[in-house]
């Protein structure tokens, strides 16, 4: 998730006094997070984030986070939105199985993914990401560490520094769990230009990260275009179930693609409406896709941003 069209980082003074901010911004206090796993199938387990912005009370637990267990060890497929996030994360695998955590896979480079990472530094962990996402990591990690700094607690931000991947996905790659096989797949620019999918193929199981929504607004920070053309393939591609980087901890598939399909396709339709009328960019982040706002939580927070970000892509075919 973008946090380029979030709230502002302190809404007034005393809203952050009231908060139980410090002088700094950030609020002291204990960790806001609560972590429950579900096991979706043999050996998958999913912690579902919950449906808000990042703030103390969540702990940056806003996305689903994963582990997959082989036989020789485990792998992590994100680990939320802050080292408090991902301590929470490596005790329920603990709490598990003692097997080695040989790789920690990050589906993007948003901070509700990737902010819990530094927790898993160890000798025998190697991070996996698309080979685009150390280049955005690096363009925006500092931002984004400022920013959630002042969203989360000590407790839970303490720890938290961005870790770039050491192997990179260009196409496709597989790792080996021990009687497991994981094949990542770069995809082509659409939630973001570092997307990057997970199936495990044992079990049929496909983590999407964000180019799946579901109940959250999608934030758009690639390309409209090719995130409609990129679930339009995915839509052929087999899964037993899919875990959305938000949303449910596992959805049907293609089932769980249709909403968001239809938000992004009315959203293209409508921008391109306004610019065919020769109408402004103001006029279509007032008044494009609101149909859609009854099926999205977050919308205020997100759906303007995805607005402008279509219509700079849009004007221009």
């Amino acid at each position: 998730m973008s946090l380029l069209s979030r709230r502002s980082i302190l809404r007034t003074a005393a809203a952050a006094s009231a908060c139980g901010f410090n002088a700094l911004g950030t609020r002291a206090g204990t960790s806001g997070v609560t972590f429950a796993t579900v096991e979706i199938a043999p050996g998958v387990f999913v912690s579902a984030g919950r449906h808000e912005l990042m703030l103390p009370h969540n702990g940056g637990h806003i996305s689903n986070v994963s582990f997959v267990i082989g036989r020789d060890g485990v792998a992590v497929i994100d680990t939320g939105g802050s080292a408090g996030v991902g301590r929470a994360l490596k005790a329920a695998i603990r709490s598990v199985t003692d097997r080695p955590i040989r790789y920690v896979i990050n589906t993007h480079m948003h901070p509700d993914h990737v902010f819990g990472n530094a927790v898993f530094i160890a000798p025998e962990t190697l991070f996996v990401g698309h080979a685009k996402l150390a280049r955005s990591l690096s363009a925006r990690g500092d931002r984004y560490l400022s920013v959630n700094k002042l969203d989360l607690t000590l407790d839970d931000f303490d720890g938290t520094r961005i870790v770039p991947p050491a192997l990179t996905v260009d196409g496709v790659r597989t790792l080996d769990l021990g009687d497991r096989i994981l094949t990542l797949t770069a995809r082509r620019t659409a939630h973001t230009d570092n997307d990057l999918t997970v199936r495990d193929e044992k079990t049929g199981t496909l983590f999407l990260g964000d180019l799946l929504f579901s109940g959250h607004v999608p934030t758009l920070d690639g390309s409209i275009k090719g995130w409609l053309a990129q679930l339009s393939e995915l839509k052929l591609e087999p899964a037993a179930r899919v875990v959305p980087g938000h949303g449910p901890a596992s959805m049907p598939w293609p089932e769980a693609m249709a909403a968001q399909a239809q938000y992004l396709e009315v959203i293209a339709r409508d921008v391109r409406k306004t610019v065919a009328d020769g109408r402004t960019l103001d006029e279509a982040m007032r008044t494009a896709a609101l149909s859609e706002k009854p099926a999205w939580l977050l919308f205020d927070d997100f759906h303007a941003r995805n607005i402008a970000a279509a219509f700079a892509e849009l004007e221009w075919e």
